[in-house]
């Protein structure tokens, strides 16, 4: 007699079950399918920098191939690699880290799960500034915690204040996490505004905060500041980053994290047990990317400044669309409630997720509804595209809400 497995959720873990899908993958999936079908689809989904990875760094990778760099490496990191997101922290933001603070992991992703999966117990809560990147609430729930959003608005440029912080904490909160520059409202905590933010931590000393700057180099105003650099702050901030996004190596999934050395060892700890070391050739082309100067990449970040302003100047003709200038980054986050309510073409639009569907199907525009990212009166588009794609789609979405 055989069993066969049903097609339904039936049978699978609750934690599963009760877990949402990547909106920001869910929406690309659906993009692709809708290409597949023979639909002209533009892409404005995903935070891909349309940027080939710089050939410096691709030579070495090439390089370490040739030089059989074949083997499993350590869970950690490469030393030599540690060694330069040692240098990297001490040049670009002033902190000091020794080996046994850093944690190279496959992907930034990949490091804030192991930061959640080794602090949380069932119950914590961890403060989430909205809007916050989509994966943040649901890494928080997979490790038993209790996501709590703080809410802002495009009136405060999607910043927390420090006394929305202090009424957000509780007995049970644990940690904060942000990322600056901000994915996906693009804004920057300024170090005026961490420092705000840390005194009142300071009343607080079992909090710890998860800062996530994957973003930094992308940045149009200058002055990145990290949590981590207060020293009343140091011993309690684990700084986040990686490659993917300012050097254009997104399939190249290399993280790290600078933190508290029990943070580092706990997360070394349970890398080792679930995907060990990262990728041999893609730390040792990491290693280049890291040593090389910044101005190596200020050819991309000029880029994306210009198509910021392309962005808005169009999206300032449609109307109902509120846009906040962003600060780094390559996404805008309007404010489009101005519909809600409204019926466009057939279609009533309730709220942020029924936007990027009626833009998706009327307009074949890619977006991302704001649902996903705690703020429910915006949708995210990505102008890591190329400039020609940009001025197409907002055309198409501009003609279909005439």
């Amino acid at each position: 007699m055989s069993t066969q497995v049903s097609e339904t959720s039936a049978g699978l873990s609750d934690r599963i079950n009760a877990l949402e899908a990547s909106a920001t993958l869910a929406m690309a999936a659906k993009a692709r399918e809708l290409r597949a079908e023979g639909k002209d689809i533009i892409g404005l989904s995903l935070g891909e920098p349309d940027f080939n990875t710089p050939d410096f760094i691709k030579d070495a990778a090439i390089q370490a191939v040739n030089d059989n760099y074949n083997s499993y490496t350590p869970v950690d990191g490469y030393v030599e690699l540690k060694d330069a997101i040692i240098t990297k922290f001490k040049r670009d933001n002033d902190l000091t880290y020794d080996r046994s603070q850093i944690v190279v992991s496959t992907g930034a992703k990949q490091a804030l799960y192991n930061i959640a999966q080794v602090y949380l117990n069932p119950g914590d809560e961890v403060l989430l500034p909205c809007p916050y990147w989509v994966s943040y609430s649901d890494i928080v729930k997979l490790s038993g915690g209790v996501p709590v959003e703080v809410k802002t608005s495009i009136n405060t440029d999607f910043k927390i204040t420090a006394e929305q912080l202090e009424n957000a904490i509780t007995p049970k909160t644990k940690m904060l996490w942000y990322s600056s520059p901000c994915n996906p409202s693009g804004s920057i905590y300024s170090k005026e505004e961490l420092r705000a933010l840390a005194d009142v931590l300071q009343k607080y000393p079992d909090v710890i905060v998860v800062s996530d700057e994957i973003y930094e180099h992308i940045n149009y105003v200058g002055g990145h500041a990290s949590m981590a650099q207060f020293e009343d702050m140091y011993n309690r901030t684990v700084t986040v980053n990686g490659v993917a996004k300012a050097f254009a190596m997104t399939g190249w999934r290399i993280g790290y994290i600078g933190a508290p050395k029990a943070i580092a060892r706990a997360c070394n700890k349970i890398q080792g047990q679930v995907t060990s070391g990262a990728n041999c050739i893609a730390q040792r082309a990491v290693i280049t990317a890291l040593e090389a100067p910044v101005s190596k990449i200020q050819y991309m970040v000029d880029e994306f400044k210009e198509r910021r302003s392309l962005i808005l100047k169009l999206l300032s003709e449609i109307p109902g669309f509120e846009c906040n200038e962003p600060e780094g980054a390559f996404y805008v986050f309007p404010d489009i409630s101005h519909y809600f309510g409204k019926t466009l073409q057939g279609q009533t639009i309730e709220d942020a997720t029924d936007f990027s569907m009626f833009l998706l199907e009327k307009a074949n525009v890619a977006t991302v509804t704001g649902i996903a990212f705690g703020n429910g009166n915006c949708i995210r588009i990505s102008y890591a595209a190329s400039t020609k794609q940009i001025i197409e789609a907002i055309r198409r979405i501009k003609e279909v809400l005439s």
